[in-house]
């Protein structure tokens, strides 16, 4: 049951985020979507050291001082994956009207999912790699920690389902097509969700280098992407606030529920 919960509860944060097509007429506003990207900065930061990174090295105690080892092979290991997607997979931001990596003749909506597909995959990644190790049951990871994790993913996700299917919207789809768009955004967490715990049980000793390779790739998310879209224009500051609060958010939740 904890399993299933931690598997769909980012998943419902993006539904619920795209709903929002159903009762918002315009698009998001600058100032708040450069907040909700701060937030989302935040929890991501936040989660990727005491949900993921912290773990991992707990995990490897027995190295001594080498513990750190797991941790920043699989760390840069997700720093350059997520490069490599970003450089090769053709995508789209929304916001943007500059096509990013390779060329390819897909039309603006399906450049945008795939922007956002990039995005959630290792947010995905997390959660099944935190999953597993409550399933290996060593202690590092405990089953409050691990919903947690999905809890703090699931509220950023809110935020940036609505980011989706709004801008969708306003591209002329219909508010059913964006919204099973914006859905459709996140159905990628689950899935990578499941794959990541697959690849955990069947080679155990991989888990501490997967739980940094999460957290490596959603650092590159943050610093590529989030933190220079919420800084962009006037009122920056607005970013940096929830950004801090995004990030003590999910330091709390992890601290008082793992």
């Amino acid at each position: 049951m904890d399993i299933a919960v931690g598997l769909l509860l980012p998943f419902l944060g993006t539904t619920a985020g795209a709903a929002c097509v159903f009762f918002l007429k315009k698009e998001i506003s600058a100032n708040l979507q450069r907040i909700f990207t701060g937030f989302a900065a935040g929890v991501m930061v936040a989660a990727s050291v005491w949900s993921l990174l912290i773990p991992s090295m707990e995990m490897c105690e027995g190295m001594g001082k080498l513990a750190f080892v797991p941790a920043a092979v699989g760390f840069l290991f997700g720093i350059f994956f997520l490069l490599l997607a970003d450089s090769l997979v053709p995508h789209l931001h929304v916001g943007s009207d500059k096509p990013e990596g390779a060329k390819s003749s897909l039309g603006r909506t399906a450049m945008l999912m795939m922007a956002v597909t990039i995005h959630n995959l290792p947010e995905g990644a997390a959660c099944g790699a935190i999953l597993a190790g409550l399933i290996g049951g060593d202690g590092a990871v405990t089953t409050a920690g691990a919903i947690a994790l999905s809890m703090g993913i699931a509220i950023q996700n809110f935020p940036e389902g609505a980011i989706i299917s709004l801008p969708l919207r306003g591209e002329g789809n219909s508010k059913l097509k964006s919204f099973g768009l914006g859905v459709l955004s996140g159905i990628v967490e689950p899935i990578g969700a499941l794959i990541a715990i697959l690849l955990a049980g069947i080679v155990t000793p991989v888990l501490p280098y997967l739980l940094a390779f999460a957290a490596g790739a959603m650092i590159y998310v943050v610093v590529e992407e989030l933190i220079p879209e919420s800084s962009e224009g006037e009122h920056s500051n607005l970013g940096t606030l929830a950004f801090a609060v995004g990030f003590a958010l999910m330091m709390v939740l992890d601290v008082t529920l793992g």
